[in-house]
C-alpha cells in the first residue's frame, strides 16, 4: 500500500536509503500489471525482462551514491514515443510490428538518469481520439469504472497511473490528450509549452500542436518528470532554446495575491452542471488560499473546435502520407503500385484515422484551402490574442478540463462530431502553444473523477505546478478498486 501510493520523491528516498532495491520496486509494479492489466488493458507491450536489467543497472548507480532524481524509478511510456529495439505501434495495425532503430530524445534523457521502462501504453490510434477505443488493440478501461472510457488519446498512460500500474508515465497532447484522460482517471497531467520538450522521436499527428508531457499522481511529480525531459534539442528545430528551470522550485510558496481568471464561456450550458459546480468550488478554495478571482471572456471559444480539427486534420493528412506499406509498416496486396498502397492504407488505418486524413485533404484541396484552412489559421491568431488579453490581467486561467466526466464505452465513438465537441475545453491551449495542467477537483454522483485545468503563460510551468500543488495539499482523493489492492 505505502509503496504503490508513494510519490516520486518518496521513492527516491526509499531507493537511496536502501529500504527497497530498484529490482524489488520494478517487480512490485510488474506483479500488479500481471494481476490487473488483463482487465484494464493499459499496456500494449510490457518490457519486464528489460526492466529488470534496467533496474540492475540503476542499482549500480544508486550503490555508487550517484543517483539522479529518476534513477531506478519505473515509468510507462505512451506507444507513439520511439524506443530503440522495442515495438512502437501507435495502437495501429499499420505499425503493429514496427521496432524503431533509435530512441526519442525524451527517452535518451530518461536513460541518462537510468530510469526503468515498464512498458508501452495504449492510446487512440495515431493519437486520434478521446477514448482510447480507436486503438487497434488494448482498448483501455477506466480504473474507476471499467464500463467507462479512460479518455484519450493518452488513456493507457493515465489508466496505468490511476490504477497504480506505474508511478508516473509520459503521454502526448495534441488537443488535450494528456489532460482529458488525466481528468477522467483522477490523476494529474501536464501539457508543457510547445517547444519546451523535444518532439524528436514522437510519431507525429499534428506537428504544430503535438507536445510530450508527464502524467503522474501529483503536480510535484509532474514537475520532477518535466525537469528530466525539458530542454532544447538539435534534432528538433521547433524545440525552444529557453533555459530549463527547476519546475518544482515554487512548490510550497504562498499563492496569496495570485490572479486566477475564469472565462465565462468555459462555464456555459455545454458543460455538465456537476462539472461546473465542482470546478467553481475549487475556485472558491483558491480564493480562500488568498488568490484573487478575475472574471473575463473568451469569445473565440465557440470556433475553437472547428479551427483545431481543420488545422490538425490538415497536418495529419500530410504526416500520415508517409505510411504507404513500402518503406515500413503493413504492406497490402495488389497487382499495381496504386493498388498495393490503397490496400496497405485500407487495412492499416482504422476508421477514425481515415476520417481525419479525408478531412485534412479536403481542407487543403484546391477551392477549399481559403474557405477552411486559411480561416482556421486566422482563428488561431485570434485565440492567441484573446489569451494574451486575459494574461494582461491574470496570472493563470482556471477552466474545466472536460465538459463531462468519463462516459460509457461506446457512447460517443459512433458519433464523431459529439466526440470532437468534447474537446472544447482543451484545444485552445494547443492552438495558442500554452502550458496547462489538469488535476482532480472532485467526483460526480457516480463516483467518477472531475478534473480542472490551470492554463499558464508561455513557459510558465513552474507557476502552474505551484498553483496546482497548493490546491492538491488539501484535496481528498477517492480510491478506485485498484488503488488500495
Amino acid at each position: 500500500m505505502e509503496l504503490i501510493n508513494a510519490s516520486l520523491k518518496t521513492l527516491r528516498t526509499m531507493l537511496d536509503n536502501k529500504e527497497i532495491s530498484a529490482r524489488e520496486l520494478a517487480k512490485e509494479y510488474y506483479d500488479r500489471i500481471k494481476k490487473y492489466d488483463p482487465e484494464l488493458e493499459s499496456y500494449i507491450t510490457v518490457t519486464d525482462e528489460q526492466a529488470l536489467s534496467d533496474a540492475d543497472e540503476a542499482q549500480k548507480r544508486i550503490d555508487e551514491k550517484n543517483a539522479a532524481p529518476l534513477t531506478g524509478i519505473p515509468l510507462a511510456i505512451k506507444d507513439n514515443i520511439c524506443t530503440d529495439g522495442i515495438r512502437t505501434t501507435c495502437a495501429s495495425r499499420m505499425l503493429e510490428n514496427f521496432v524503431p532503430p533509435y530512441n526519442a530524445t525524451v527517452i535518451e534523457k530518461l536513460k541518462g538518469q537510468n530510469y526503468v521502462l515498464l512498458g508501452k501504453t495504449s492510446m487512440d490510434e495515431f493519437a486520434m481520439g478521446g477514448s482510447t477505443q480507436t486503438a487497434a488493440f488494448s482498448k483501455t478501461k477506466n480504473p474507476y469504472d471499467i464500463t467507462r472510457v479512460p479518455g484519450g488519446s493518452s488513456g493507457g498512460s493515465a489508466c496505468a497511473v490511476g490504477a497504480k500500474l506505474a508511478p508516473a508515465a509520459l503521454g502526448s497532447d495534441t488537443g488535450g490528450s494528456i489532460r482529458q484522460p488525466a481528468s477522467f482517471c483522477g490523476v494529474t497531467g501536464l501539457k508543457p509549452t510547445y517547444g519546451r520538450v523535444s518532439r524528436y522521436g514522437l510519431i507525429a499527428f499534428a506537428s504544430s500542436l503535438d507536445q510530450i508531457g508527464p502524467i503522474a499522481n501529483s503536480a510535484e511529480d509532474c514537475g520532477i518528470l518535466l525537469n528530466a525531459i525539458a530542454g532544447a534539442d538539435a534534432h528538433d528545430a521547433t524545440s525552444s532554446p529557453a533555459p530549463v528551470e527547476d519546475y518544482t522550485a515554487l512548490i510550497g510558496q504562498d499563492i496569496k495575491g495570485l490572479k486566477i481568471a475564469l472565462p465565462a464561456e468555459f462555464y456555459s450550458d455545454s458543460t455538465d452542471d456537476e462539472v461546473k459546480s465542482t470546478v467553481l468550488s475549487a475556485a472558491k478554495e483558491y480564493e480562500r488560499l488568498g488568490a484573487e478571482l478575475v472574471q473575463c471572456n473568451m469569445s473565440s471559444l465557440k470556433y475553437a473546435v472547428a479551427a483545431y480539427y481543420l488545422i490538425s486534420g490538415a497536418e495529419a493528412a500530410s504526416n500520415l502520407s508517409r505510411f504507404d506499406g513500402i518503406k515500413y509498416g503493413l504492406r497490402g496486396e495488389g497487382k499495381s503500385f496504386d493498388e498495393m498502397i490503397r490496400d496497405s492504407r485500407s487495412k492499416g488505418f482504422g476508421a477514425e484515422v481515415k476520417r481525419r486524413i479525408l478531412l485534412g485533404n479536403y481542407a487543403l484541396s484546391s477551392g477549399y484551402y481559403d474557405a477552411y484552412y486559411r480561416k482556421a489559421l486566422a482563428l488561431k491568431q485570434l485565440i492567441i490574442k484573446e489569451y494574451n488579453d486575459i494574461f494582461d490581467k491574470a496570472d493563470v486561467i482556471l477552466t474545466p478540463t472536460a465538459p463531462t466526466a468519463a462516459y460509457k464505452i461506446g457512447e460517443q465513438e459512433s458519433d464523431p462530431v459529439k466526440m470532437y465537441l468534447a474537446d472544447i475545453c482543451t484545444v485552445t491551449v494547443n492552438i495558442a502553444s500554452l502550458p496547462a495542467i489538469s488535476l482532480p477537483c472532485g467526483y460526480n454522483a457516480d463516483g467518477m473523477p472531475i478534473g480542472m485545468s490551470l492554463v499558464g503563460k508561455r513557459f510558465g510551468e513552474a507557476v502552474l505546478i505551484q498553483t496546482a500543488d497548493a490546491y492538491q495539499r488539501g484535496f481528498k482523493y477517492e480510491p478506485n478498486k485498484y488503488t488500495g489492492a
